[in-house]
């Protein structure tokens, strides 16, 4: 990227003015490239003589001056200024731009990659809802998210791995068998009561229903407590696979699906506290058995058994990461969690380092509520639960295209509003249809010209501002890539693929494609098949389709 090549050229220049004794020997901070906001301030920028000037005790325009003198400009650069009060503008060349061209076309669908991971291994675990009813509108912004960011890491250079933690083990699984067995017993006449704390949701009935019709009255004849969990296994069975089914729509693939249950099956569990027992990490008061995590940053200790011998969730929690990082051996591990699994951090990064994990390689995001807008009024009730809005309503309101533009398209950390009105209209004020409709555009204009071998079109024409305008912002495509993923955040990508479109838009009201002249022709439509090439692939990393028409 030219943006790395630039911050090496900004280094040599002030060792080389180090060297020379004319700046202080002092410890150079950061070298940051940016993009200036403003117009006539150059392609990028570097306020690196400001951050310098207090530790070289020198005027920033002073020091500004001496590195500027010092660069040696790449072929990609025409011209360095320094500008007041202190910053180094770099204007890139139009050849280098119209040659980017031909590098995007070339690349195809693996424009924007770059290696930064250097094929290093990341588990990114997401959506994990709990397997006892259906995902609901707020678990497929987890799920949008996750994939997303999957995308970005491994057009990133990382190996990545999704994976799916099913929780179908403690206090909620038994409350999820008691209540399949209550509605089971029910549809057959009985009178067997929902449990206290068990789910009262009509798809409850739905799954009791399903295992009636499959299997009969069979499970009448076995005494409760063995009936429950038998039924209670098939209800989640049957709830996993409208789980995968809805992912499936919302284009989701997990690499694996990760059981809670085997953790306990496998002694793992018991294993990871005894793990914690050796390093000397575990406490005995009041009856059950504590992780003292108040040693390692958190604010009070987490039981790990509870005094009636049953494990918390934490302590499947420490297993897991356990198997994640020590067993798998993933380089880092990424956790996308809801809002309500906040307080959960602390304890989870000082269990990985009382496990003798480096805590950095593991990485939580949260992500706040989504509230479903329509007609300006906030929807909370769902037809088919009664009480929650599902993933599968929304899909097929609104389609997974809209889904996962408007999920990814919001810092994780800010709560949404999710305008189902505007996911659906078929116009330029709804982004997920604006930013399609520039890609059939590209097509549209590729298909009549099939017949004109653009191949050898001279890139060197196009020098309208409208071209160079579209070339530079597809030039922020692998910047963009490399920043989503170091920073684990991919709401970037929804609004430059915007911006993109309204380039080419733009482009297009401006400059005629086709025209009389044929070299001009063959030279705007490889600009054309590059934007198309840049669409495809940002539209690619946030998982919606890109039509060939509309």
């Amino acid at each position: 990227m030219i943006r790395d090549e630039l911050r090496q050229v900004l280094g040599r220049a002030v060792e080389a003015a180090q060297k020379d004794g004319e700046l202080p020997a002092i410890a150079v901070p950061d070298i940051l490239i940016e993009r200036p906001s403003g117009e006539g301030h150059g392609d990028y920028a570097s306020s690196l003589p400001l951050k310098m000037a207090r530790s070289a005790r020198m005027a920033p325009m002073t020091i500004a001056g001496i590195i500027a003198a010092k660069v040696e400009l790449p072929a990609a650069v025409a011209g360095l200024e320094v500008a007041a009060p202190g910053f180094l503008n770099f204007h890139l060349a139009s050849a280098w731009l119209g040659d980017q061209v031909d590098q995007i076309v070339a690349a195809g669908p693996d424009y924007g990659r770059v290696d930064l991971g250097g094929g290093r291994r990341v588990q990114v675990e997401f959506v994990s809802a709990n397997p006892t009813g259906p995902l609901t509108a707020g678990n497929g912004r987890g799920a949008a998210l996750g994939d997303s960011l999957a995308r970005v890491l491994s057009k990133a250079g990382y190996q990545v791995q999704r994976e799916y933690y099913v929780n179908d083990a403690g206090n909620q699984m038994d409350a999820f068998n008691g209540s399949v067995y209550a509605r089971y017993v029910q549809r057959f006449g009985g009178a067997v009561e929902l449990p206290e704390n068990g789910y009262p949701g009509d798809y409850i009935q739905t799954v009791a229903e399903a295992i009636a019709t499959s299997h009969g009255r069979q499970f009448l004849d076995v005494p409760a407590e063995e009936a429950k969990p038998m039924l209670g296994r098939l209800g989640v069975d049957l709830l996993l696979q409208q789980i995968r089914i809805d992912l499936d729509q919302l284009g989701i693939r997990f690499d694996e699906w990760f059981h809670e249950e085997s953790l306990f099956e496998a002694g793992k569990v018991s294993a990871a506290v005894e793990h914690l027992r050796a390093a000397g990490y575990v406490l005995e008061r009041e009856g059950a058995t504590w992780f003292a995590s108040s040693t390692l940053g958190d604010d009070r200790d987490n039981v790990l058994i509870r005094s009636n011998g049953v494990p918390t969730y934490f302590a499947s929690d420490a297993a897991y990461h356990q198997n994640k990082l020590g067993e798998r051996k993933f380089d880092k591990v990424i956790d996308i969690w809801g809002a309500d699994h906040q307080g959960h951090v602390p304890r989870m990064k000082a269990v990985v380092e009382a496990m003798g994990f480096d805590p950095a390689r593991l990485a939580v995001l949260i992500y706040q509520l989504v509230n479903l807008v329509r007609d300006g009024q906030v929807v909370r009730m769902g037809k088919r639960t009664g009480q929650f809005v599902t993933l599968r309503e929304v899909l097929d309101e609104v389609g997974p295209d809209a889904v996962r533009f408007f999920m990814v398209a919001r810092s994780p950390d800010a709560m949404m509003d999710f305008d189902l009105d505007l996911a659906k209209a078929q116009s330029d004020v709804n982004p997920v249809y604006y930013v399609q409709y520039a890609h059939a555009r590209t097509g549209g204009i590729l298909r009549r010209a099939e017949n004109i071998d653009f191949g050898d079109g001279d890139v060197t024409l196009l020098i309208d501002s409208s071209e160079l305008a579209l070339i530079r912002k597809m030039l922020e495509l692998p910047e963009i890539v490399a920043d989503a993923a170091q920073a684990l955040a991919p709401h970037p990508l929804p609004h430059y693929a915007q911006e993109l479109a309204t380039a080419l838009h733009t482009f297009y009201d401006r400059c005629r494609v086709i025209t009389e002249d044929a070299e001009t022709t063959k030279a705007r439509l490889k600009l054309v098949a590059a934007c198309k090439a840049t669409l495809a692939a940002t539209l690619d990393l946030i998982g919606v389709g890109a039509p060939e028409q509309m």
